[in-house]
């Protein structure tokens, strides 16, 4: 697990800037991913190549029937598609962590030009670094959603065309330099497939999470921009709302002018 710790670390920050879905992706992703990997999957899968038993003594024949059948091992599949699936977000932590950082130096620009007349205010982050996503953030959140859906996708389709998800306990090869057609079994296919079966459910989970949060923050942005037109609706409706105390300024001056003239 110590080669894991310095993602863990990273994707950890990203629990406080990420939605109450997203915080759970990041919990599944840490406690059913890459704990059951460092963990469980790497002895049992082991040095696999050494366990395969075949038929025949021919050198190289058992190195050509194991890259036939398995043309990346399960456990590195897995480990790529970690790292795939958490890159985006790594790279919309990277954009929070540089609002935090602009925004930051805003705020200090404020209290040493109080004075100066208008200054910008920070949109994003508060003084203890808590992060609204809204506009330009929750563009780019969404963004990472959508790529970690596509790689998602992406990676359980490319484990069913490479291996498919059970664990067949027979090899059947006919590669050079084999001399006839050999035949080569598996050590523990059932466990294997049950691990395989495993991480096919949870990459589903991941899935259907990462579609979840799409359609939240869809629904979340859209409820927005129907509560900001209905307050723009609103206002232009009742104008004297507004502009009832211009009306009465205007009234006792055009009364005033009267008396002057007069």
């Amino acid at each position: 697990m110590g080669e894991w710790s310095f993602l863990s670390s990273l994707l950890d920050k990203v629990q406080s800037h990420s939605t109450v879905i997203g915080k759970v992706w990041l919990s599944v992703l840490f406690i059913f991913r890459i704990m059951i990997l460092g963990a469980g999957a790497e002895k049992v899968w082991g040095d696999e190549q050494s366990n395969m038993i075949c038929n025949t003594k021919q050198p190289g024949c058992k190195n050509v029937c194991y890259d036939q059948a398995f043309p990346i091992s399960h456990i590195r599949f897995w480990v790529l598609q970690i790292i795939f699936v958490s890159t985006p977000t790594l790279i919309y932590l990277g954009h929070v962590l540089h609002i935090i950082h602009k925004e930051n130096k805003m705020r200090e620009h404020v209290v040493t030009h109080s004075k100066s007349g208008i200054v910008k205010v920070p949109k994003y982050s508060d003084d203890k670094g808590h992060i609204k996503i809204e506009g330009n953030l929750l563009g780019n959140y969404m963004t990472s959603i959508f790529f970690r859906i596509l790689l998602e996708v992406a990676f359980i389709v490319g484990q069913y065309y490479l291996y498919g998800f059970i664990m067949d306990p027979r090899v059947v090869c006919t590669r050079a330099p084999c001399p006839f057609t050999v035949e080569c079994y598996m050590s523990r296919p059932t466990e294997k497939t049950i691990f395989i079966i495993f991480m096919l459910v949870v990459s589903c989970i991941s899935l259907l999470l990462n579609v979840g949060e799409i359609f939240y923050l869809a629904c979340y942005r859209s409820c927005r921009r129907k509560s900001k037109t209905k307050a723009a609706a609103s206002i232009a409706l009742h104008p004297r709302l507004n502009g009832a105390p211009l009306m009465k300024h205007e009234k006792f001056g055009l009364h005033d002018a009267g008396h002057s003239t007069a």
